[in-house]
């Protein structure tokens, strides 16, 4: 059995309405079933999240698989073609066409119908790739953990850290945000207008240094024993020395503060914008510590192949994905759920 078959049969109980609720008298829900209901409603929102791809790569797939009765040069370009307008990445799609004819010659296949699971199978370990990879935030065995954001303007930074914010208060942490991009007009008032909304705590102090904001928020957070420090920072890439100056210093202040110093620094890109958010990683790799990648408006794009390019490209983990606008969308990444909100149409 093939990996996606495996997923699949994961998932094949998720046919029913993740909405309905059993409302006999003296119903009792179990901390089990409440984990398996978010498990659903996490797959339900993949799947919702992924529709625009999936309803575009999906049925090309298809397509090229009915049109083509024997594998032959002719199906693998337009296979590649496929998978470049799914924004996988040239690269990532050469090497990717390597291996499938490479798979193709040493197990003898013919019929393009068989290389259905093959080509689920080797998209996935295009991310995995031997590795041991999580979602998961790094947190703090001691004090607050401090959780940076990078990200070039108007990728949806703060509206991310809002989102994730909420989602840590559900989970019962006790929540600070700190507004460090001082210099954008109306940056610090978006900020705190999501921590009203969600009802967590907020520190910034307009028109002054980002580094002396920080450090000033996580003394506050420190005293007043918060678990989770989320920073917003400025996003002007086009000056890339001005920005890994005051990157350095605002990551000098949080050493001097807190031991091991920031836990993770997560850059923020949108996905509408494919390669062009390639570019963007590439450059914050170089001039910061990236930890992860959040991946914003993943359902706005019918070209959600980039979360494969950017492993591949830059070998940075997604540790978030934006499947809709409301403050629930924002999911922790999982790679069977996307594989499965990728693929279930075609297998």
């Amino acid at each position: 059995m093939g990996l996606f078959s495996k997923i699949k049969n994961m998932f094949k109980d998720n046919k029913e309405d993740i909405d309905t609720q059993n409302t006999t008298e003296n119903a009792v829900i179990s901390s089990n079933n409440s984990d398996d209901k978010a498990q659903k409603a996490g797959i339900k929102k993949y799947e919702k999240g992924l529709t625009k791809t999936r309803t575009s790569f999906v049925s090309n797939l298809v397509n090229l698989t009915n049109k083509y009765h024997k594998i032959n040069e002719d199906y693998f370009e337009e296979l590649e073609e496929i998978l470049i307008m799914a924004d996988i990445g040239v690269n990532t799609v050469l090497g990717f066409m390597d291996r499938l004819r490479d798979r193709v010659k040493q197990e003898k296949i013919e019929d393009p119908k068989l290389l259905k699971e093959i080509i689920v199978d080797e998209l996935f370990i295009i991310y995995v790739n031997d590795e041991v990879l999580s979602s998961r935030i790094n947190y703090a065995e001691e004090g607050p953990t401090i959780i940076l954001f990078v990200g070039v303007n108007g990728v949806g930074k703060t509206t991310t850290i809002g989102k994730l914010a909420y989602n840590l208060k559900q989970e019962g942490k006790k929540i600070l945000l700190i507004g460090a991009d001082t210099f954008r007009a109306g940056a610090v008032e978006q900020l705190n207008e999501w921590s009203q909304k969600i009802g967590v705590s907020f520190y910034s102090q307009e028109k002054s240094d980002p580094a002396s904001v920080v450090f000033d928020g996580i003394k506050k957070a420190q005293d007043e024993k918060f678990d989770v420090v989320l920073i917003d920072t400025a996003g002007r890439l086009q000056n890339k020395v001005n920005l890994m100056k005051e990157l350095e210093k605002i990551n000098k202040v949080i050493a001097s503060l807190v031991e091991g110093g920031t836990n993770e620094t997560l850059l923020v890109l949108d996905a509408t914008t494919g390669q062009n958010g390639i570019s963007q990683a590439k450059s914050f790799k170089e001039i910061t510590n990236i930890t992860g990648i959040v991946l914003t408006k993943l359902d706005g794009t019918a070209k959600g192949g980039i979360v494969l390019a950017i492993k591949e490209e830059v070998n940075l983990p997604v540790k978030y994905i934006g499947l809709g606008e409301a403050k629930e969308d924002l999911q922790p990444f999982d790679i069977e759920k996307y594989i499965y909100g990728l693929f279930k149409d075609f297998m």
